[in-house]
């Protein structure tokens, strides 16, 4: 049985936000759409249980997937939250695209490393986000991007800097968005 079944409005295009647990995916999806509250934050890693979808602009779907990693659940739910993920991408014919969030701070986790490497090998196009962004001095970016570009094989100029606090990255993700699924406006 799939985790991931029908719902409303499918057959539009579809965003999918991924990244390890507390990395700043409801956080993102909030800042992006200008509503504090619209997908649930908390400084508690592991709050996103579900695969929770969003409708934006009646345009596409930006679908917040549960965070892996560090979580503190036991190993039979976040076994649960992986066949729940891997149902998703292999049942998810209108996955555009995935955000792929990584903390600017920290050198990128072997989940994040797993993540990327099976994007990849799938064939899914993806954009690697930075978040934590007002925490490092613009200035000081372009040294912590460079284990994020080793580890994820990517160009510095291929990563999206975003900080849900200030607003960072915003409007580069909502242009990268829009030129994914071909909109003029989001």
């Amino acid at each position: 049985m799939a985790a991931y079944g029908p719902f409303e409005g499918r057959g539009l295009n579809q965003i999918a936000v991924a990244g390890k647990s507390n990395v700043g995916k409801s956080t993102l999806i909030n800042r992006l759409c200008r509503r504090n509250k619209l997908a649930r934050t908390s400084s508690t890693p592991g709050k996103t249980r579900l695969i929770n979808i969003f409708l934006l602009n009646d345009a596409f779907h930006l679908v917040d997937l549960p965070g892996y990693g560090f979580a503190r659940v036991d190993k039979k739910e976040k076994a649960r939250w992986g066949q729940m993920m891997q149902d998703y991408f292999a049942s998810a014919e209108e996955l555009k695209h995935v955000l792929c969030l990584v903390d600017i701070r920290h050198e990128p986790t072997e989940d994040d490393r797993t993540m990327n490497r099976f994007l990849r090998e799938s064939g899914i196009p993806f954009t690697v986000v930075a978040t934590k962004a007002d925490k490092i001095s613009r200035g000081a970016r372009s040294k912590y991007l460079a284990p994020i570009c080793r580890a994820l094989l990517v160009q510095p100029w291929e990563i999206i800097c975003f900080s849900g606090e200030d607003g960072t990255g915003r409007e580069e993700l909502l242009n990268r968005i829009g030129e994914v699924l071909g909109l003029q406006e989001i």
